[in-house]
C-alpha cells in the first residue's frame, strides 16, 4: 500500500496525520486536493477580511500592493 502523511499544524505541533491508498496515484490526488481546499480556504479569508477592512476605512488594503484588480481576490470568482 500506499501512504503520506501530514504534520506541524499550528494548532497541534505533535500531532500527525496519516493517509492510506490504494496507489501513488491515489496519494497524488489527495494531496493536490488537500493543496486545492487549502488555497481555496485562504482565499476566501483574504476576501472577506478584505472587505471588512474596506468597509471599516473606506479603502481597499490591496491597493498598495498594485492587486486591487486582481479577478480571483473579488468577491464572486472563482480560480
Amino acid at each position: 500500500s500506499f501512504s503520506f502523511s501530514l504534520a506541524g499544524f499550528i494548532e497541534e505541533p505533535e500531532r500527525k496525520y496519516c493517509f492510506e491508498c490504494d496507489s501513488e496515484e491515489q496519494c497524488q490526488e489527495w494531496i493536490e486536493a488537500l493543496k486545492r481546499a487549502s488555497y481555496e480556504f485562504m482565499r476566501r479569508s483574504l476576501i472577506f477580511y478584505r472587505n471588512e477592512i474596506q468597509k471599516m476605512t473606506g479603502k481597499d488594503p490591496l491597493e498598495q500592493y498594485g492587486i486591487s484588480e486582481e479577478a480571483r481576490f473579488q468577491l464572486g470568482t472563482r480560480k
